[in-house]
């Protein structure tokens, strides 16, 4: 009866009302509606004044920031002393995003029910994965709940600063390759034809390069709906693909670690990852077998989860961890030396966490060169694009004087 009563109560209520002594007093309480409200409240001996439901704003997505961020919060309060569902209270109206405390009001409840923290955890897979759930369950299984969400918190941070420096190194000459094919497009659509109409009044042969400019601006004006149509059509349909295709993911992944100067980031980053993934594991007290499974799919990458595949079926037949991560032929070897010293000193989590370290620093080194050296790439291609059509529209214009 005490579980059905407590179930019920999902509405969170802000009232006001005056105490004993006159006082204007104000707060928040759940209940299931109402009038439980204001029963508890007149039992406290607060005049009832305003009861009313509270309503969350408009929702917003929840990021792994987010995730990251109210476990960093929620392990700083438990080490503090603060009760778990306390913990969860003051995160939850201090969160700016509506859709967060909606997440954390939801847990809290399935905790106030006596449901286990990993369990409501659980319920929520979309938001925390598997090894999320899993070191979470091992930390209250050894009582040590604080030091895991501390540990989980600086892996999430870590893993959320490496894809952002990733994706900060990609996106660069992405969004200048953007930029650069609008400006083109707008010379083709609105400029070559002004300077077109001048040319056809000088009644002589203009050089190659500029009908060359001046053939591709004609297909701009006839086709710029197909062009434009064509580009971002094939764009849409192939970023759904690599998101919901098994095949495309594989083949992109394959592709992006054989990259020119990219695959070597994109490669580090993953191995970063992976390395970090397995040593968080291990710390927590997970057991290899178990461990493998969280970490091939919080790599990122289908190649190193193949692999990871692979390893867990050789390790849970008697092979040593360094034996089938080389077998796999996809893993550095400072990795794999690292994996090795910690096999035998039985310091696999410190070892493999020190390989981390590396490896992100090599990121953070890798990005910051790329970012040096591509913007004066860039601006030479740039300048070759742009100053090769200003200068093929100008070359009619220097026979001028032969033909007056």
């Amino acid at each position: 009866m005490a579980t059905a009563t407590a179930a019920a109560q999902d509405y969170l209520f802000e009232w006001e009302g005056k105490d004993r002594n006159g006082k204007t007093v104000k707060g928040e309480l759940r209940a299931a509606g109402e009038g439980q409200v204001q029963a508890q409240l007149r039992r406290q001996g607060i005049v009832v004044q305003k009861v009313r439901r509270k309503r969350f704003a408009s929702a917003k997505r929840i990021k792994p920031k987010d995730i990251a961020i109210f476990t960093r919060q929620l392990a700083t309060m438990m080490k503090a002393g603060v009760p778990l569902l306390q913990a969860f209270d003051i995160v939850g109206r201090g969160n700016p995003n509506p859709s967060v405390a909606r997440l954390l009001y939801e847990i809290r409840t399935d905790v106030e029910t006596g449901t286990s923290l990993s369990a409501a955890f659980r319920k929520h897979p979309a938001y925390f994965n598997s090894l999320y759930c899993n070191l979470v369950e091992a930390g209250e299984a050894a009582g040590i709940l604080e030091d895991i969400l501390d540990r989980l918190s600086t892996y999430l941070e870590k893993t959320e600063a490496i894809k952002g420096k990733v994706k900060s190194a990609l996106m660069y000459p992405t969004a200048v390759l953007v930029v650069a094919f609008i400006v083109v497009s707008v010379i083709m659509i609105f400029v070559v034809p002004a300077f077109k109409e001048v040319f056809t009044s000088f009644g002589a042969d203009l050089p190659a390069p500029t009908l060359a400019v001046i053939a591709m601006s004609e297909f701009f004006v006839d086709y710029w709906w197909l062009i434009f149509g064509a580009l971002g059509g094939g764009l849409y349909f192939f970023f759904q693909a690599w998101k919901r295709s098994e095949k495309v993911q594989r083949f992109m992944d394959r592709l992006l670690l054989r990259l020119p100067i990219f695959g070597q980031l994109v490669e580090k980053s993953v191995v970063a990852r992976w390395t970090r993934t397995l040593s968080t594991m291990f710390a927590a007290g997970v057991p290899l077998v178990d461990a493998l499974d969280s970490v091939g799919g919080a790599a990122g990458n289908s190649v190193y989860a193949e692999a990871t595949a692979k390893i867990q079926q050789e390790v849970a037949t008697g092979t040593a961890l360094t034996q089938a991560m080389t077998n796999t032929g996809v893993f550095p070897s400072m990795v794999l030396q690292m994996c090795a010293i910690g096999e035998e000193s039985g310091s696999i989590d410190h070892m493999l966490g020190k390989a981390a370290d590396f490896y992100e620093q090599e990121v953070d080194d890798m990005v910051a060169g790329l970012s040096s050296l591509m913007e004066p790439i860039i601006i030479v291609i740039l300048g070759t694009l742009i100053g090769g059509i200003v200068v093929a529209m100008y070359l009619p214009i220097f026979k001028l004087g032969a033909v007056v």
